[in-house]
């Protein structure tokens, strides 16, 4: 199983991430693209090699024109919703964003549609984020780890004044990660956006063997005295079990005093927003009324989360929390054009080798509306059009 490794010993922002990703071989002349293809005109790419502490790193930056001085996530969302991304980097990328709104929101004591993203609305993170999500699916690894992360000291100077390193946000956007204070002097190693792509991308800490076949390293923008501010990367192959087993949390509620069309959509939030699962069964309540069970799977770093999302998302008044194991298969995802049109492919890596496809059902009905074709042939197409690569 590919997989890619962070060693973020220095930090994690969004441009040492696609320095990195540079590093290790991804095609300049698709972040120099990026920007075009996210719909954001007069944007310049530069890509240096430059040196951190005596290491050789790549080194990234955007020039930008003047812009709006932040964004809501509707207009977030509508920039990366009219790109030409596969829709796996799009639901990534989008819980990217809805993660940090949900934490600012929180923080400022507001909802998540009225808070006015500063830093993270900003052009620059934008290209960050959807850049570093679909850089690591352009790698082609099966799985991404992080090991632990340095946060840097002292304050910091943001929209919203002097602050504490780790800021605020960026600290709960690192819940359920190992990070490390300091070093001394070194300010803030760790931003918004490079929070939030090691909250969407990473499962957790990297595996005790691996075989490593290449490796990289993105600049960040200071320079310091006898130290290298520089994020690695390592692209490795597992050597454990292809279907490794996964250390997760199901929470379950019972319901009978909600309507469904509400109850589905918050089921459909709790999708959106990074639980792995969510399965509706039909259960009876006490007095004989008829109720539902939602049990929903999540990653270890996201349980408080996604917890306090359920109590505030339906009616229910308490949370069960049980610690689960998962044994899953490594999944990547292929992209075939059917009759001009992308449709992603889900692959999944079964014990013995060999693999199982499945074209994506979103990307199917929206050919089959684009062409007029009926979803089967569609679905025959694309699935024909995998089985050939």
């Amino acid at each position: 199983m590919k997989i890619g490794i962070l060693d973020p010993f220095s930090g994690i922002s969004g441009d040492m991430t696609l320095g990195a990703l540079l590093d290790v071989g991804i095609d300049p002349d698709w972040l120099r693209a990026l920007p075009v293809s996210l719909g954001l005109e007069g944007i310049g790419v530069r890509i240096a090699d430059v040196k951190r502490g005596e290491i050789a790193c790549k080194k990234v930056d955007f020039d930008i024109p003047p812009q709006p001085h932040g964004r809501h996530l509707r207009q977030i969302r509508e920039i990366v919703s009219r790109a030409p991304v596969p829709s796996r980097v799009k639901e990534r990328a989008d819980r990217a964003f809805t993660m940090i709104a949900e934490q600012e929101a929180a923080l400022h004591a507001t909802t998540v549609e009225k808070v006015h993203l500063h830093e993270v609305g900003a052009v620059d993170a934008i290209l960050d984020i959807v850049g570093g999500v679909w850089g690591f699916e352009l790698l082609g690894v099966d799985r991404v780890y992080s090991g632990p992360i340095r946060t840097g000291d002292g304050v910091v100077q943001a929209a919203h004044g002097t602050l504490p390193v780790p800021a605020p946000a960026t600290l709960r956007l690192l819940e359920g990660h190992v990070v490390r204070p300091g070093p001394e002097g070194a300010g803030e190693l760790v931003t918004p956006t490079g929070a939030a792509l090691v909250q969407v991308l990473s499962s957790g800490p990297p595996p005790r063997e691996y075989t490593p076949l290449r490796s990289g390293f993105g600049a960040g923008t200071r320079e310091f005295a006898g130290r290298a501010n520089a994020l690695r990367l390592v692209v490795a192959e597992s050597t454990t079990d292809s279907a490794e087993v996964e250390h997760l949390f199901l929470l379950t509620c019972d319901i009978d005093d909600m309507s469904p069309e509400y109850l589905a959509a918050s089921v459909e939030r709790l999708r959106s927003s990074g639980a792995l699962d969510v399965v509706l069964l039909s259960t009876t309540m006490k007095r004989g009324r008829q109720g539902t069970r939602i049990e929903v799977l999540v990653a270890a770093r996201e349980v408080n989360r996604l917890e306090e999302m359920l109590l505030r998302e339906t009616t229910t008044i308490g949370v069960r929390r049980t610690d689960v194991q998962r044994r899953a298969l490594p999944r990547e995802s292929l992209r075939v054009d059917v009759l001009g049109h992308p449709v992603a492919i889900k692959v999944v890596r079964l014990p013995d080798g060999t693999t199982r496809s499945k074209p994506e059902f979103s990307d199917v009905q929206r050919v089959a509306e684009q062409t007029g074709r009926p979803l089967r042939d569609i679905f025959q197409l694309a699935a024909d059009l995998a089985e050939r690569q």
